[in-house]
């Protein structure tokens, strides 16, 4: 069970760097490793007695994402927010 279990962590660890380098390569040669994907982002403001206030901009916000698998670099993979594209904020 043990040996599996290091399996499954070699294998994510090595499926990252991999991701990692490719989008490293990406940026180095300004090929497509960045992305951007417009998303709704409203706030839930908590108030007195359990009630929550909801907070729904007129525009939607234009979100940096990157081409792969995993985050990198500080920003959200692309797949990931094009299936997610309303976003809460809790104030």
């Amino acid at each position: 069970m043990r040996n599996i279990v290091l399996a499954v962590c070699a294998v994510a660890a090595l499926a990252y760097v991999i991701d990692y380098a490719q989008i490293q390569y990406r940026a180095w040669r300004n090929q497509n490793a960045f992305g951007t994907v417009q998303v709704d982002v409203y706030y839930a403001v908590k108030e007195k007695a359990n009630k929550t206030e909801y907070m729904f901009p007129q525009q939607a916000e234009t979100q940096t994402c990157v081409h792969a698998l995993f985050p990198h670099m500080g920003f959200s993979p692309c797949w990931y927010l094009t299936r997610h594209r309303e976003q809460r904020v809790d104030i």
